[in-house]
This record gives structure tokens, C-alpha cells and sequence, in this order.
């Protein structure tokens, strides 16, 4: 399997930059939608070149905000993605982008709430059931919980198996009706619908079944394991629909 090397640390977002993207994120909320789209790939961009996180505080013309645990992230594309599926299974396997792909996909449209407050209605998600990967492996008796890992060598996140196998749980290749862009933790990401928003791990490398709920990279923060809409981090949102 090929690798690919970390993206360069990028230099820090000049104040002038910022100020200028503070001016478009509020222009974005009376803007038409290609007008939102340009300003979504400009963020985007910036993102990806501040390793200070400020860009991270801004929502982009999609009502969405750009956050990542390090200070770059690898790229992956067709011919070097890959996603294991191993732990307590009878068949460990690994998955390419094209094998993804070609699976049965199920589209979903629900709400995406963020534990900081914001909220996306009516969000498109397609993708695989997680649940489809797990019965294809066949968990072993022993087998309660389910380990996520990213490919930015850092973020990791857990559901029971339970949790894990409920039909609104995705490995998501698209969102919004496009494949999933590298700033929104494609080419895939774990969508898990009821729950909020840092379960939804980005830039997805491994499934690993395990005896044990293993709390993730947030959970080890103060975060609330079991992240249910309304009733996590003591809030009272809306449950997603």
C-alpha cells in the first residue's frame, strides 16, 4: 500500500486575513448559494494552512466550522485509502475507496448539531451502513464495543456494538450530494445521525471491535461518552431528526 507524507505545517493566518474572513462569514448569511459554496472552498483553504485553528472559529457559507485535532492532515485519494476492519472478528478485512463504493448505499437527511451550539438542518449523508461491515466480518461472542481511528494520527472515537450496528450509523462517502472533501474528513468519515457532532469521526482509517467501550479522543476531554442529541454535556437541543 502506498503512504503519503503529512501536509507542511502552514504559516500562521495574518490578521488581515482573518478580519477579511470574519467580514465574509457574515456576508454568508445573506448570500446566494454559489456565493456560499466560493466562500466555503475559501475557508476551506485557509483551514488547511492555519495551524493556529482560528479559521476553526468561523462558520463557512454551508453553516458548517472546520475543526481538526493536529496541525495538518494527509491527503488520500483512490489509490491510497484504505479502511480495516479487524479486532474480535472472524474475517478482518480491508477496504478500498472503489470497494466503498461499489457496496449498496444508503442516503439519509437529518440535522447536524455540534456540542458547541451550531446546527446544520437537513444534511444529505451517503454512505454504507457500519453494520454491513460488521456482519461481513462476524464479531466474536466476546464483542461489545467498536474502536474508530483517523488517518490524522490522532482522533479516535467509540461506540458500543449496539450503538454501532443501529441503521442511522454511516461510513459516509458523501455529504450535501458531493463525494466528501478533504476539509470535511473525506474521502470517508464514520456519520454517526443521533449524536452529536464529535462522534462523526473524519478522515476514517480503522474499525477495530473490542471487548470495551475505549473513551475517544473528546471523551478523554470531559466529553460525554454516550453523545445523544439532548441529552449530553448536560444540553437540551432538539433531538436530530
Amino acid at each position: 500500500m502506498n503512504s503519503e507524507l503529512p501536509e507542511e505545517r502552514g504559516a500562521p493566518v495574518g490578521r488581515r486575513i482573518f478580519l477579511g474572513t470574519l467580514g465574509l462569514g457574515a456576508l454568508g448569511v445573506f448570500a446566494a448559494p454559489g456565493l456560499q459554496r466560493g466562500m466555503e472552498a475559501f475557508l476551506s483553504g485557509a483551514a488547511e494552512q492555519d495551524p493556529t485553528g482560528l479559521t476553526g472559529l468561523l462558520p463557512n457559507g454551508g453553516g458548517f466550522r472546520y475543526y481538526s485535532v493536529t496541525s495538518s492532515v494527509p491527503r488520500k485519494g483512490a489509490g491510497t485509502y484504505r479502511l480495516t476492519v479487524d479486532g474480535l472478528v472472524d474475517r478482518p478485512a480491508t477496504y478500498t475507496l472503489a470497494d466503498l463504493r461499489a457496496l449498496p448505499q444508503t442516503r439519509m437527511v437529518r440535522d447536524v448539531q455540534c456540542v458547541t451550539g451550531w446546527r446544520v438542518p437537513g444534511t444529505p449523508f451517503e454512505g454504507v451502513p457500519l453494520s454491513r461491515l460488521l456482519d461481513a466480518a462476524g464479531t466474536h461472542p466476546s464483542a461489545g464495543a467498536v474502536r474508530f481511528t483517523c488517518f490524522d494520527g490522532a482522533y479516535t472515537e467509540s461506540l458500543t456494538l449496539e450503538q454501532a450496528c443501529r441503521a442511522d450509523i454511516l461510513i459516509a462517502l458523501r455529504m450535501r450530494d458531493e463525494d466528501l472533501g478533504h476539509s470535511h474528513g473525506g474521502p470517508v468519515r464514520l456519520y454517526v445521525a443521533p449524536m452529536y457532532f464529535y462522534k462523526s469521526a473524519k478522515w476514517l482509517s480503522g474499525i477495530t471491535v473490542t471487548e470495551d467501550v475505549e473513551p475517544g479522543y473528546w471523551e478523554a476531554r470531559g466529553y460525554d461518552i454516550d453523545a445523544w442529541v439532548g441529552r449530553s454535556n448536560g444540553r437540551d437541543d432538539e433531538p436530530t431528526t
